[in-house]
């Protein structure tokens, strides 16, 4: 089991996605109505579902709106989603997975181009950097569910592969297939997750410059700020410093 890391460079950053509270509803909502589609409309008998909901709460989604989208795919009633995946490098070399949920595959390949090619980066063939990255479970609490040592304990305990932590709080880490028995097991020791997920983790982060930095953090603001992407994940690894003079 690993101990401290640079989880919170991983992903983008979460203070972004709370200025722009509707517009994550709107993505939740999405995942919501894909999850409940693709198996049973009850979160109990549903994982990705089950995920989804709990993600939905830890955004303070109002229930109204959960059920809601719950409701939508139970009558079959609005667009129908495809997942689809982009890969590409950012300024400095850094590798970028983006994952979306569109209903015009040519519209998002359109904004995804654009975003890249406008922010300092490029866009890839399918494959161009996912070789580089895990495909795991990841499931994620905040700081204050615990110490790294609580944490770590438990994690253990549930049968987790690997835990890390920092002072934004803990990523652990499962097998695809380990995820959701995992987090029953971690629910009783430390509470619901923030979110349980499948994730992309990086076999090798690249250290981004400050030069390259500013514009990389706003590829991922413009990517993010998509309507059909739900997911931006990277190698990247800030340094604190650079961090703090960025703001």
């Amino acid at each position: 089991m690993a101990g401290h890391s640079k989880f919170k460079n991983i992903m983008h950053r979460k203070g972004a996605q709370d200025k722009k509270r509707s517009a994550q509803f709107s993505k939740l909502s999405r995942e919501i109505t894909v999850a409940a589609k693709m198996g049973m409309p009850d979160p109990d008998m549903n994982p990705r579902l089950r995920a989804a909901v709990n993600a939905a709460k830890a955004q303070s989604m109002p229930k109204d709106n959960i059920q809601r989208a719950i409701d939508k795919a139970s009558r079959g009633d609005g667009e129908n989603y495809e997942e689809v995946r982009y890969e590409g490098y950012g300024p400095g070399g850094v590798a970028l997975i983006v994952e979306a949920l569109t209903d015009n595959r040519n519209r998002t390949a359109t904004n995804m181009r654009t975003a890249f090619s406008k922010n300092g980066g490029n866009l890839g063939a399918s494959g161009a950097v996912s070789h580089g990255f895990e495909r795991l479970g990841l499931i994620e609490y905040p700081a204050t569910a615990g110490d790294e040592e609580k944490v770590l304990e438990a994690a253990i305990e549930a049968g987790a592969d690997d835990v890390e932590s920092d002072g934004d709080g803990h990523a652990v880490w499962t097998s695809i297939d380990s995820l959701h028995p995992v987090a029953r097991e971690l629910e009783k020791a430390l509470g619901e997750a923030e979110a349980v997920k499948l994730a992309w983790r990086p076999n090798l982060r690249t250290e981004v410059s400050e030069g390259d930095a500013g514009t990389l953090l706003k590829l991922i603001d413009v990517l993010d700020d998509d309507d059909d992407v739900q997911t931006v994940w990277g190698n990247y690894d800030i340094p604190d410093a650079v961090m703090e003079k960025l703001g």
